[in-house]
């Protein structure tokens, strides 16, 4: 198990860079005074990492809350992620200024392409490798990448990715891509770790949260840490935001990390990177 410290701890990822291991995400948080406030509460409750995309259409209220929170833009590990339809070398490093844009910064932390779209995604990983080259970025890398995406852009790339950002959780464990990210270095990042709220009806799950006095969202947050695994759990709540943070005065014994392990059904919630339409 990798080493867990508190909230502002974090996974090294393969070229130095410090990725905190859990932060905020917010998709479908409406952009405005919903994503600030989210935003601006993550950071001052002592969150160092949000992740965000160009298609959640909200980085104009990331980077308001950001501003409008105690903390320096430099503490904070921001990410964004380059749509399909901007997909290419020349879109791509558009799409990346007009990101920088509307967040209102000179750099990001981590750059991701959002999902693979065969050999348009090599040209989109060059412009990634050289907006890092250019120290645009501090890390680059893949989100929903499948073990054949990802071999087919290492045969391509001269910088393998740092990330791969994938739906996960304990109907979906996808162990073998794990352990072929583990092999490359590539740091293993979950979305969707509460299973689109189905998590919740899951009497294995209620049973543990009480065995721990902790949350079914603790629980599941608590195993991916332990897996390894950067969260970014998605609220616009203030006391989910707090409660999902709660995660490091207790330890899930490897009896009930194999557990959860064992729920794996190959499930989605979210779409199939081998079969998706946009």
């Amino acid at each position: 198990m990798k080493k867990l410290s508190d909230l502002q701890g974090s996974f090294e990822l393969h070229n130095g860079v410090q990725m905190p291991y859990l932060g905020l995400g917010v998709y479908l948080s409406k952009d405005g005074e919903e994503v600030i406030n989210a935003v601006k509460e993550a950071l001052n409750h002592g969150y160092r990492h949000i992740d965000t995309a160009a298609i959640y259409e909200n980085e104009e209220g990331v980077g308001e809350g950001i501003r409008q929170s105690n903390v320096p833009r430099e503490d904070v590990f921001l990410v964004s992620k380059v749509w399909n339809t901007d997909q290419g070398y020349e879109a791509t490093l558009k799409a990346f200024e007009a990101s920088l844009n509307r967040l209102g910064t000179d750099y990001l932390d981590l750059y991701l392409i959002h999902w693979p779209k065969g050999d348009l995604s090599k040209d989109t990983w060059r412009a990634l490798e050289s907006l890092y080259r250019e120290k645009r970025v501090r890390a680059i890398g893949v989100s929903n990448f499948l073990k054949h995406h990802l071999e087919d852009l290492l045969g391509a790339a001269e910088i393998v990715p740092m990330v791969n950002q994938m739906e996960f959780h304990p109907y979906l464990v996808q162990q073998e891509l794990m352990d072929f990210c583990s092999s490359h270095q590539i740091q293993y990042e979950a979305w969707s770790p509460l299973m689109q709220g189905n998590i919740f009806d899951l009497d294995i799950m209620k049973d543990m949260a009480a065995k721990y006095n902790k949350t079914i969202a603790q629980i599941v947050l608590r195993w991916d840490l332990q897996k390894g695994v950067v969260t970014i759990p998605k609220s616009s709540k203030k006391e989910r935001i707090k409660a999902n943070s709660e995660l490091f005065d207790f330890t899930l014994s490897d009896e009930d990390v194999k557990l959860l392990d064992s729920l794996d059904k190959g499930k989605r919630f979210g779409p199939d990177p081998d079969n998706f339409d946009f």
